[in-house]
């Protein structure tokens, strides 16, 4: 089949998953196009069989911002219509869901099908602006399908925005080839002295993230077991982060790594993985640790439990509840059979769960179904 992909480009699990969604379809054989702003972050080198179709917004003195989401859905158009695409799969109902329609206008006597993709920031926050709803919603019921990356982010989507549309649960997905546990010694000697144990947290610094949570739960840790923090990622709660590092007197125990593409080294040499978020629609994180062998501790918020099983590949506690998840962290880290258990029932749930090859399957069968659908029409 012939693909378009439209996503965020900068870091973050929408953005990673449709990324590497492309470069699978690519690989079993699929001509995938890229329709974005710029080259996604986890796109680099040369891929065979992926073609990049970069937007150039144009100013014009007379409008305040550049005509971003119409030059977008210009170029969608144009692609679908030079390449005669069979599916333009769009990551985030704002604005791509909606610029697909655009699109689709545009080129009306085609018979590309829209895949939107729901990923929760388009959900969860967008929905609270009474200006956007609507224009989401449009999004949402003028694609051919819709799918959502768990099933607490379909439930909230038909409630929000009260949609009839149905939408198909596909989970995000891991490579476990890449995401595994493996030896990186020279890593971890960067991370930590020998004896102490590694904690991780990776996010875009967003509110919802809860990064001071993060940090008081290291602080309460760090008192009973050697251990070191390690924080990957940028946004705006990047300072506030550095600020309370500074006031709890933790400089020497916490490494901020900025903005970090290639991350499966970092999981590999973690003891834990923290992220009590408050908004998480699947948290393609903590399966990325799990698929490393590295145990979550982490909140019951949004697509977080259907990923990390309590008891089992980690520990989940009610969102602020710093001192029950700084309590399962030193547990963990300091009962070594409980810790392998956990670390092996994760890697094992990744791997049969969550698959790369399983999911991507799953998207194949969805747009075949589709071209079908169409083809049955004709």
């Amino acid at each position: 089949m012939r693909i378009g992909i439209s996503c965020y480009p900068t870091i973050g699990g929408s953005g990673a998953v449709a990324t590497e969604l492309g470069k699978a379809l690519a690989h079993r054989g699929h001509e995938v196009h890229f329709i974005v702003t710029d080259v996604p972050f986890r796109l680099g080198g040369f891929h065979p069989n992926i073609y990049v179709h970069e937007l150039d917004t144009t100013t014009y003195p007379v409008l305040r911002t550049p005509p971003y989401d119409l030059s977008l859905a210009a170029l969608m158009a144009k692609t679908v219509e030079r390449y005669d695409l069979d599916i333009l799969h769009v990551h985030y109902a704002l604005p791509f869901a909606v610029c697909a329609f655009l699109a689709k206008e545009m080129v009306n006597d085609h018979r590309v099908k829209v895949v939107t993709t729901l990923h929760g920031t388009d959900i969860t926050v967008l929905a609270q602006e009474d200006t956007l709803v609507d224009v989401i919603r449009l999004g949402i019921t003028k694609s051919d399908a819709v799918t959502a990356v768990s099933q607490s982010l379909s439930r909230q989507t038909h409630e929000l925005f009260h949609v009839e549309k149905q939408i198909e649960c596909i989970y995000n997905f891991v490579d476990p080839d890449v995401f595994r546990p493996k030896a990186v010694q020279e890593v971890k000697r960067c991370l930590a002295k020998p004896g102490e144990k590694v904690l991780l947290h990776t996010s875009n610094f967003r509110k919802v993230k809860r990064v001071p949570d993060v940090i008081r739960i290291f602080a309460n840790v760090q008192a009973v077991v050697p251990s070191r923090l390690a924080l990957v990622g940028e946004g705006p709660e990047l300072n506030e982060a550095r600020n309370l590092v500074r006031q709890l007197g933790l400089t020497e125990k916490v490494e901020f790594l900025g903005k970090q593409d290639e991350v499966a080294e970092l999981f590999a040499a973690a003891d834990l993985f923290l992220l009590p978020s408050e908004k998480e629609s699947f948290g393609l994180v903590a399966l990325e640790a799990m698929a490393a062998g590295v145990p979550v501790v982490g909140t019951v918020a949004g697509g977080i439990p259907e990923v990390v099983l309590h008891g089992k590949t980690g520990f989940l506690a009610e969102v602020g509840d710093i001192t029950s998840m700084s309590e399962y962290a030193i547990r963990l880290l300091t009962d070594d059979g409980l810790y392998q258990s956990f670390s092996e029932a994760g890697r094992m749930r990744a791997e049969n769960e969550f698959s790369l090859d399983v999911q991507v399957a799953e998207y194949e069968r969805l747009y075949q179904r589709l071209v079908e659908s169409e083809a049955v029409a004709l």
